[in-house]
């Protein structure tokens, strides 16, 4: 006989695939980041399921959907550039979860990624929206990992919201699942 887990387990996902018959679920996001995160590469890799070398810095705003499990996201990939930053704040009032993607393993724009994430996130129109941040490029040396990100972001002073980090790799495609998953349990029915 099969464990207890193991049942509620295959029964939830059996539930899931029901629901998604009968309820489509939606949800819009904002991705955000300096530029060369890799944020494009993730809408790339979310909608595809392939990684290119040669993906091109988004100019302004790229706007994506993609179907999963029954949840239709929506995702704005906004320019990380500085002179696009000023326009993140539009791109973020209203949405279901903001992303922010920040290369751990460019140490050196650690700080410049800590200022503007906080800088957004002070912004009153974005008060409460849960915030997933990535910590991509895990597969490079000297990357750093959760506990060292959510220091250097200081991600403990943000109390106002739901915070969530996942250390990632769009070119292994190392925790993509997860990041998939925290996505589509903020859709709205």
């Amino acid at each position: 006989m099969p464990p207890t887990s193991g049942i509620l387990a295959w029964f939830t996902s059996w539930l899931d695939w029901l629901r998604s018959l009968f309820f489509k679920r939606e949800m819009e996001l904002s991705l955000v980041g300096l530029n060369k995160g890799g944020k494009s590469t993730l809408v790339q890799v979310l909608t595809t399921g392939q990684y290119t070398e040669d993906t091109i810095p988004t100019v302004g705003f790229n706007m994506r959907k993609m179907t999963k499990g029954g949840v239709t996201i929506k995702m704005w990939d906004l320019g990380g550039q500085q002179r696009f930053r000023n326009l993140w704040e539009r791109y973020c009032r209203g949405v279901q979860a903001i992303v922010f993607v920040v290369d751990a393993a460019d140490l050196d724009n650690v700080p410049m990624a800590q200022r503007e994430l906080h800088s957004l996130l002070e912004k009153p129109s974005l008060k409460s929206i849960p915030l997933l941040v990535l910590g991509n490029k895990n597969d490079l040396p000297g990357a750093l990992g959760v506990q060292q990100l959510t220091d250097a972001l200081n991600l403990k002073a943000l109390t106002d919201r739901e915070v969530c980090i996942y250390s990632i790799s769009c070119k292994r495609q190392n925790n993509i699942d997860v990041t998939l998953e925290w996505l589509t349990k903020h859709a709205k029915s």
